[in-house]
């Protein structure tokens, strides 16, 4: 492995009059450790550079070293500045294993036992009386299944020796009459397009159970197949989809942002002159429900949210919109109250914190102790209206400190504005209103993490099968994600949710919006009912 650079914020321009320099003299200390740096970082790279194994991400890990936390108290002491002594972190309860509470989906079987009942005298002392306690003793056995598995109904089949009539035996109550049930093609689905294995792995799995002798479990079932099968699941599914976008448009708070993807085949409209390829995310908070919506195409974040908020009712307000500072998450076509990610602002100090430690540290610090606020607030579970007036009144001193003192920087001309540090301040200044909107708007975040955790579905799948064959292809996984990731958002078992919404498709075209995540149960309650 080639040795780790030392972190220097250096541009060209310093460089080329440190040469220039050289020639007259000799250069102080810290331009000597600047221009040896350099040197030292030109070598390396060539020496990477012929040889044939190394990779892009190499040389970026070379140049940028990456750490695996943003936590303040981390990236502050990768400085190596000195810290007040920290305090004990305090030890969580309990020992890190799971008890038999935690198990709620096991099959739980009670056991009486066998010689003894209540009342019976105890045969230890021969003079109580027994009685059982209120928790029972529990044990936990863990058994292994394939995801998907098969029951083969050999019917007896008779057949006449006269008239050669043939008489089949009628299958079980329950049966159905499809071969793949709901609950198997929601299980696809979920592996899919949830957990992101791919079809292959899927089916060389099961393959895998089949040949072993060990299991027997596993059943042919070919990658063609399981996309037939979700295929034909997401046509059954598009009312639900479409419910669930219109609820989204209605929210009074949308976070949205995207990440690359690839499409193998992909026919552009006439005059679209974009090379990229997107999957846009949509999280909007809709009466205190968490709605997620999935987009792959060309088309930007904005863009896609545009063709959300068409949904909206025209007599609502308009939205608050959470997004980082790029041009291409605004809708233009529609108004919003736009909040730009606070996290996003932050993360542009911490990769500039080794060049200008002593800067970094006042910012980080200052910035933890709004996070620190928010989170107050969201334990104590304050209305959107006394959040607003409790960072008032803790939150805004701080930012108002902060401000200054980034106006100072340039003022006192402290600071190169063209720097790393020059740059970040920038970017805070410039974008100030948008990223200080909670403290003028009831119920405005501080970041858009919510929205950066939904497309990790994206990411993994992108991960995992690199790509989406057609556009048909990204349409039914950004089906498939918006309601998995729906349901999770919501408490909600994504697998029972996908099961029960195949197993009543004439329902779901009459009234998808009693088939949302959160009534869903209800519905099915209902129609219990109903059937009794």
């Amino acid at each position: 492995m080639p040795q780790r650079i030392e972190a220097l914020d250096v541009s060209i321009e310093e460089l080329e009059q440190l040469v220039d320099c050289a020639g007259q003299g000799p250069l102080p200390p810290e331009g000597q450790r600047k221009l040896k740096a350099a040197v030292a970082t030109l070598g390396i790279m060539a020496g990477m550079l012929a040889d044939k194994d190394t990779t892009i991400r190499k040389l970026r890990e070379l140049l940028t070293p990456t750490r695996t936390t943003e936590k303040t108290n981390k990236v502050l002491d990768s400085t190596g500045a000195e810290e007040p002594e920290p305090k004990p972190a305090r030890r969580k309860k309990g020992h890190g294993r799971n008890g038999p509470g935690a198990y709620k989906g096991a099959r739980k079987v009670r056991v009486a036992h066998p010689a003894m009942k209540r009342a019976d005298h105890c045969p230890g002392c021969q003079k109580g009386k027994l009685y059982p306690l209120n928790e029972p003793k529990r044990l936990i056995r863990l058994i292994g299944k394939a995801p998907v598995k098969a029951t083969v109904y050999e019917l007896e089949a008779l057949r006449c020796n006269l008239c050669g009539e043939v008489y089949t035996a009628q299958p079980p109550s329950g049966v159905g009459t499809e071969k793949y049930d709901a609950s198997a093609v929601g299980m696809i689905a979920l592996l899919k397009y949830g957990s992101g294995i791919p079809f292959y792995r899927l089916q060389k799995l099961e393959s895998d159970l089949m040949r072993f002798q060990l299991l027997r479990q596993g059943i042919p079932l070919a990658p063609a197949t399981q996309w037939q099968q979700v295929s034909e699941a997401a046509e059954i599914l598009k009312p639900v989809e479409e419910e669930l976008l219109r609820q989204a448009a209605q929210g009074s708070l949308v976070h949205n942002d995207d990440t690359s993807m690839r499409i193998l085949s992909y026919e552009r409209e006439a005059g679209d002159a974009r090379t990229g390829m997107f999957t846009s995310g949509v999280v909007s908070i809709v009466a205190g429900r968490r709605v997620a919506a999935f987009f792959t195409g060309s088309k930007h974040a904005g863009e896609k949210l545009a063709d959300v908020l068409r949904r909206r009712a025209k007599e609502l307000a308009p939205p608050i919109q959470m997004c980082d500072a790029l041009s291409r998450n605004a809708p233009a076509a529609f108004a919003v109250m736009l909040s730009n990610c606070m996290a996003h602002a932050r993360r542009h100090f911490v990769d500039v914190v080794n060049s200008f430690p002593a800067e970094c540290r006042y910012v980080l610090e200052t910035l933890r102790g709004v996070f620190h606020f928010d989170a107050l607030a969201k334990e104590q579970e304050l209305s959107p209206q006394a959040r607003l007036r409790f960072h008032q009144q803790n939150s805004r001193p701080l930012l108002d400190g902060l401000q200054q003192w980034c106006n100072q920087q340039f003022e006192e001309r402290k600071v190169e504005p063209n720097s790393g540090l020059g740059k970040a301040i920038q970017y805070l200044l410039n974008h100030w209103q948008e990223l200080t909107l909670f403290l003028l708007e009831p119920g405005a975040p501080l970041d858009n993490n919510v929205c950066e955790r939904a497309l990790k579905k994206a990411i993994l799948h992108r991960k995992n099968a690199l790509f989406y064959r057609t556009i048909n292809g990204a349409s039914v996984g950004d089906l498939f994600m918006s309601l998995i990731h729906t349901a999770e958002l919501g408490g909600v078992n994504p697998f029972d949710y996908l099961t029960e919404l195949l197993r009543h498709p004439r329902e779901l075209t009459q009234a998808p919006a009693k088939w949302m995540p959160w009534n869903y149960r209800e519905t099915l309650d209902q129609k219990a009912d109903l059937a009794a």
